[in-house]
Parts: structure tokens; sequence; C-alpha cells
């Protein structure tokens, strides 16, 4: 600034006239401008590259450690709620409030903007929070019941399965987040490779700009002095030490080279602004190795996520097992039970796509009613009408398991004598329409309307995270998907929906 104020004095002096030659007095200010913005656009660049490469990094390590960190407080939270049920005293009750209030604070904090992390995990982050709701509701009104009270170890029992779903969430929330942060950084890869070429190029670019505002000030200003000679092939050595030039004139040659000295000592700015660069590009080598580093720290990420998958492998195994020794045992009902519960857990745990064939969704009933048959014996029967082609209808993954365990558990399971669960899957012209029935216990009209008023809220605690989880999934797929239930108290209930789009537009 103080080089560029002399300047300025310098072209507002008056005008004189010499008999040597006319000095031009814009060229100064122009080569002082371009060498500002020469500066202005290597700090600039600078500056980028830096938010660049650090904002990218740190994104997707909030990310994770956002995603983590709601996983462990889930864990935490399960396993002091289980420690205040045994023993409900004054530790292990501020213990488990503490890990409740740690987990609401985590799954406040997770990233629910949906143009940034995208669709997948918005709908995973999505059903974290939406499961949490009602599981909440539950675990506090279980919490607060004493042991011997009705309905204590069904709702107790409920707890726990909806823990199960949220550890589940949970688990796949971090698995996405991971794979997305994982793209985050491929994609960006290039340009961290390329980025010492960039800055060796922008450097070479700035010193071709230095280099030929000097020649142009040599050419058009110190080659008519020769005065000058020797202090202008000095500054081609790189030698800008000695003392300054200095001539008697008073007129245009005085403030000439007077202009000449400030142009050198900004010539060795420059120099230091060059010195600065290459210790900019050290520091970008250092965030090459941090880089590095971040690279292992998600390898380290990625093998806790494989061990978290261990549990589930040793399940889906030793279920198969058991199937195999039922088998050469000759215990045929015993190894279709297992053989069915195993495709049960592994269809919940291992699907992750949105939208499935009805053909496995069929699947999954099919073995969950030959479950419930088995434990109910002939007081639950089961009859299909399925007028639709089981393989090329798509449907909404997780949607008719848990209608028909709703029936059965709200309907049939309360009736001493049982009943019959009717399931109809209608192909339509351009939607599919379902119905789950039983001829269970009903509710009257003010329960049923409590009911579906409950469903289209924001809470899922009245109707369940199932029924919740469908008809919200329902409506954020589908525009003209409607969901409906039905019920009187002496017709049971029914459970009825439809997509707005056609099978071949992929609708379910």
């Amino acid at each position: 600034m103080r080089d560029t104020a002399v300047l300025r004095r310098f072209h507002e002096r008056p005008h004189k006239k010499s008999m040597a030659f006319h000095f031009p007095e814009n060229k100064i200010g122009i080569f002082a401008a371009a060498v500002i913005l020469v500066m202005g656009l290597a700090a600039a660049f600078t500056v980028s590259i830096v938010n660049f490469s650090l904002g990218s990094f740190n994104e997707i390590l909030d990310d994770n450690s956002r995603c983590h960190d709601f996983q462990e407080a889930m864990d935490l939270e399960i396993q002091a709620f289980e420690k205040y049920i045994r023993d409900r005293g004054e530790e292990t009750h501020e213990e488990y409030v503490t890990a409740c209030v740690r987990t609401e604070r985590c799954i406040s904090s997770l990233p629910f903007d949906y143009r940034r992390i995208g669709e997948n995990r918005y709908a995973r982050t999505w059903n974290v929070k939406n499961g949490y709701e009602g599981y909440r509701a539950l675990r506090d009104e279980v919490a607060a019941m004493r042991t011997g009270e009705l309905d204590f170890v069904r709702n107790l029992s409920k707890v726990y399965r909806m823990q199960e779903y949220l550890q589940e969430y949970a688990s796949r929330l971090v698995s996405v987040t991971l794979e997305a942060g994982n793209e985050s950084y491929q994609e960006k890869v290039p340009v961290f490779v390329n980025m010492p070429l960039m800055i060796l190029v922008a450097s070479a670019a700035m010193m071709i700009v230095v280099l030929f505002l000097t020649k142009l000030l040599s050419d058009t200003l110190v080659r008519p002095l020769v005065v000058m000679a020797q202090s202008v092939g000095n500054m081609a050595k790189n030698d800008f030490g000695g003392q300054e030039l200095s001539v008697s004139n008073k007129d245009e040659m005085g403030d000439l080279v007077h202009a000449f000295n400030q142009m050198k000592l900004v010539t060795k700015n420059y120099i230091s602004t060059l010195k600065a660069n290459n210790e900019m590009a050290a520091l970008l080598h250092q965030e090459e190795l941090e880089r590095v580093e971040m690279e292992k720290q998600l390898d380290a990420a990625r093998l806790e996520n494989l061990k978290n998958q261990i549990n589930p492998h040793f399940l889906f195994n030793t279920l198969n097992m058991i199937a195999c020794s039922a088998k050469l045992e000759e215990a045929a009902t015993t190894e279709r039970m297992i053989t069915s519960m195993s495709n049960l857990f592994r269809y919940n745990l291992k699907t992750s796509e949105q939208v499935v064939s009805l053909a496995g969704e069929l699947k999954v009933v099919r073995d969950y009613m030959y479950i419930q048959q088995m434990r109910f014996g002939d007081r639950i029967r089961y009859e299909e009408e399925i007028d639709a082609d089981e393989e090329a209808v798509r449907i909404p993954a997780f949607t008719l398991q848990p209608v028909v365990e709703n029936a059965i558990i709200h309907g049939i399971g309360k009736k001493e004598e049982g009943g019959t669960i009717r399931l109809r899957v209608l192909d339509g012209v351009d939607r599919v329409i379902i119905s789950v029935a039983d001829d269970g216990l009903g509710m009257g009209p003010e329960k049923l309307e409590a009911l579906r008023e409950a469903l289209k809220g924001t809470g899922t605690a009245r109707v369940g995270i199932g029924l919740g989880n469908i008809y919200r999934r329902l409506q954020m797929m589908y525009e003209d998907a409607d969901f409906k239930i039905e019920s009187s108290e002496t017709a049971g209930r029914s459970y009825g929906w439809r997509s707005a789009e056609s099978e071949t537009d992929g609708g379910g």
C-alpha cells in the first residue's frame, strides 16, 4: 500500500517537459494495478484450494462422527434401560435418563438436509427419527409401569423389538453415510491428484506475468536511461541489493528514477510472494499426508461396520445348521419352522431396496403365517386371493408382513376362538390394490376415527411403527397413493392401500 501511494503521488505531480524524451505517466499506474491483480488472484487461488480440501474432509468426518455417535448412544440407552428395568434404583434411573438425553441429542444433530445428503440418507435418517418417536413414547410408558402391572410384559417385549429395529436403522444409516462419504471422496480424488500440477501451473503463470511486466517496464522506461543500465542488469540476475539510484534532475527524469527505485522494492516483494507460495505448496503436501491418514480412519470405520454384521450372519448360519440337523432327524415341521424364521430374519435385515417384487413380500407373509399357525394351531387360518403377476408387480418393501402381524396382534390374537386372515391383491389398470382383512375383534367408530387421525399425524405411538411407517412411505413414494383402515366392533378389521402408478412404471 505504501508503494502504491508513492506511485500515486508521483502521478499527481504537475506534468513537465523534458528535452530528452516524453514520459508516459499512465504506464506506472497500469503496471502497479496489474501487479496487485496478480497478487489478488494468487491469494484467491490459494484460499480456494485450502477451503476446498479442508471443507470436503471436514464434512465427511462430521457426518460419519454424528452417525457413529447416535449408534453408540442408542446402544448405551438400551443397556441403561435393561439395567433400570431389572433394578429400579436411583443410580440406574439417573444412568437411564442420561443415556436417553444423549440419544435424543445425537438424533437431533443428525444431518437432515435432503439437498445435501440425498434421497437414500434422508430416508434412513427419517426412519431413525420417526421410529424413535414411537419408541420413546412406549419406552417411557413401560419405564413408568410396575413389574406386576397388566400388559407390562407385552409392552416390554414391544420395546425390545423397537430397540432392535432402531439398532438396525442406525447400522443402515452408518453404512449409507460411509458409502456416501466414500463416493464424495472418490469424486474429489482427481482434483487432489492434480492439485500440485495446478499450483505449479499457477506459479508459472504468475512468474510469466511478473516477467512480462518487468520487461515492459524495462523496454519502455529503462532502456533510454544509460545511468540505470547496470541496475537493470543486476535486477535481471535477481540482485535487488545496493543503493538506490539517484539523479540530480528535478524534472520527469528525477521522477522516473524515484519511481524506478520504488518498482525495485515492489519487485523484491514479488520474490517474497513466490517464496510464500512455495511454503503454501509445502502446507498442501502436509494436507496430502493428512488425507492418507483420513483414508486409514475410513478403513477402520469400514472394519467396524463389518464387525457389526457378524451377529446377523452368525444367527443365519446357526438357524441353517439347526434346520439341517432337524432334516437329518426327519423332523420336517421343526425344519420348516426354522427355515421360515431364518427367511424372515434374512429379509428384514438384508433387504435394502425401496421397491421389491410382490413375490418376495408374499413369501415373507407365508413364512410368517406358517410360524403363527404352528404357534396358535387351528385358531388362525390364512387365505390368499392373488389376481396379479407376482414377479412383475413391484410394491414398496416391508408393507405386507407388518399389516398381517398387526391384524393378528390386535384382531385375531385377542379373540379366544381365533379367526381368519384374508390377503387380496388386485392388479388394476394403473394401480395395484392390496387389502388385508380379519374377522377378529374390531373397534368402535370413535376408536377407529382416532386411529385414522393418528395415522395422518406425525407421531406413531398410537398406530405403531409399522403402520405409521407404511403410510408415510406410500405418501412419499406415490403422489396419489391411498391407505385405509375399516373396522367395526363385530366385523374385525380391514387394511387396504393402493399405489398411484401402474406396474409398468414400477409402482406397488
